[in-house]
């Protein structure tokens, strides 16, 4: 079983290849059926985020992947290269264990992620892309996630997305309260954007998505109206706002839509926060007067406040992802025992039924107890013995030094004074 780990993320690569490579929701199942078609990838998980596109797979060669991700996307190709990481073995182990802590993340200790990659796992599985290597994998990264966000203090102090959107608006405006704050989507990162920003109390709000069911439920949570993403057209200069994040492959909010808001909002500003990977806003849209327009890389550093504090914890975090990392690797070597363990119980099965039914015979001829249990241990100790003996006689001169030290340990015999 080998685990390989590829992938690139906001500290290896800009937001404008990040968006190229990213997986929707809705591409994950024929992308993994696709991954493990071929040969020499056995097992398959994607995740996906606005801030990653990672690749874990049980894999014969480390390149497999990659070759495939370069296909997979192939209006990338080879400008890949410079962005991609690739870990094996233990690190790949310990690369998925930070992941899921939250310390891989933009905003160090992030929860939002463990969410992310346990839809990832459970995507796996549904499609039938997880074995044995990548379930333990995730069951172990989920346990070591929980043991750190128990006993440290990694999420303390940090601030989310949600939070830094917030925070920036406040920048532009006087008061959230005075603005009419707009969200495009209706997915967990807006959900907590409109948590974040309905605590601000703002004079409206509404909820655009594709479809409306979606959207008038999570509008009625927070009080606010539902609209389609087609009333994007009259209505966006309505709203001060804009928060969008959906799993779009293309733009939803062009620059000539902006520009038809502006107007008619006689250049009040407009502020935007686009935490979509690939973009919901068309990045021509940051050219235009009066708007603010920000990417998830622009609030880094927002979320970054805090940091010394989360760092502290950092390193406690650290220090326990290590030990299950080790922990990790005594599973994976118990992994390949177990075929060799397996085949020792069996044959010692077969050579104690096998003496057990001789000496049952013998009991129903007539023999006496004591003659057979005595031929039957005898009998038993020679079955055993066997293999051994017949190693060590058949060993070269140079090889029996060390085939007799190994006999001695796994015998447990000991020189005698």
């Amino acid at each position: 079983m080998n685990l390989v780990v590829l992938g690139l993320n906001h500290q290896t690569a800009p937001l404008a290849i990040r968006e190229r490579l990213a997986f929707t929701p809705a591409e994950l199942p024929e992308a993994l059926a696709s991954l493990t078609g071929g040969r020499g990838v056995f097992e398959a998980a994607i995740v996906s985020t606005c801030n990653r596109t990672e690749l874990y797979c049980n894999a014969r060669d480390p390149e497999l992947p990659r070759l495939w991700l370069e296909s997979a996307r192939a209006r990338v190709g080879s400008e890949l290269a410079p962005y991609i990481y690739v870990y094996q073995g233990d690190e790949a182990i310990r690369h998925v264990f930070r992941v899921a802590c939250g310390l891989d993340s933009m905003v160090m200790g992030e929860t939002q992620i463990l969410g992310q990659v346990k839809e990832a796992e459970r995507i796996a599985r549904e499609v039938g892309s997880l074995g044995v290597l990548l379930n333990g994998v995730f069951q172990r990264a989920f346990a070591v996630a929980k043991e750190v966000r128990s006993q440290t203090r990694i999420g303390a102090e940090s601030v989310s997305m949600a939070a830094a959107a917030v925070r920036l608006a406040e920048r532009i405006f006087p008061s959230v309260a005075e603005c009419g704050v707009l969200f495009i989507g209706a997915g967990e990162m807006i959900e907590l954007c409109a948590r974040h920003f309905h605590a601000q109390a703002p004079r409206k709000m509404a909820i655009a998505n594709r479809t409306l069911a979606r959207g008038e439920h999570l509008a009625r949570e927070f009080g606010a109206e539902a609209l389609l993403l087609s009333d994007l057209n009259t209505r966006l200069a309505e709203f001060d706002v804009v928060v969008s994040s959906t799993a779009s492959s293309l733009p939803i909010v062009g620059k000539g839509l902006v520009e038809r808001a502006l107007k008619s909002r006689r250049h009040r500003p407009l502020f935007m926060v686009d935490l979509a990977v690939p973009r919901d806003v068309e990045a021509e849209v940051a050219e235009l007067s009066d708007v603010y327009l920000y990417t998830v890389d622009d609030l880094a550093e927002v979320v970054r406040q805090g940091v010394e504090l989360r760092q502290a914890e950092a390193a406690a975090a650290e220090a326990i992802i290590a030990e299950r990392v080790d922990d990790f690797g005594r599973w994976q070597a118990s992994r390949a025992l177990a075929p060799t363990i397996r085949d020792l119980k069996d044959q010692a099965d077969r050579i104690a039924r096998h003496e057990l039914a001789r000496a049952r015979k013998r009991l129903s001829g007539g023999e006496g107890p004591e003659a057979v249990l005595e031929e039957f241990s005898r009998q038993l100790a020679n079955k055993f013995l066997h293999a051994p003996f017949a190693a060590l006689n058949a060993a070269n001169p140079d090889e029996q030094e060390d085939l007799i030290k190994l006999i001695r340990r796994l015998y447990r015999l000991h020189d005698q004074d």
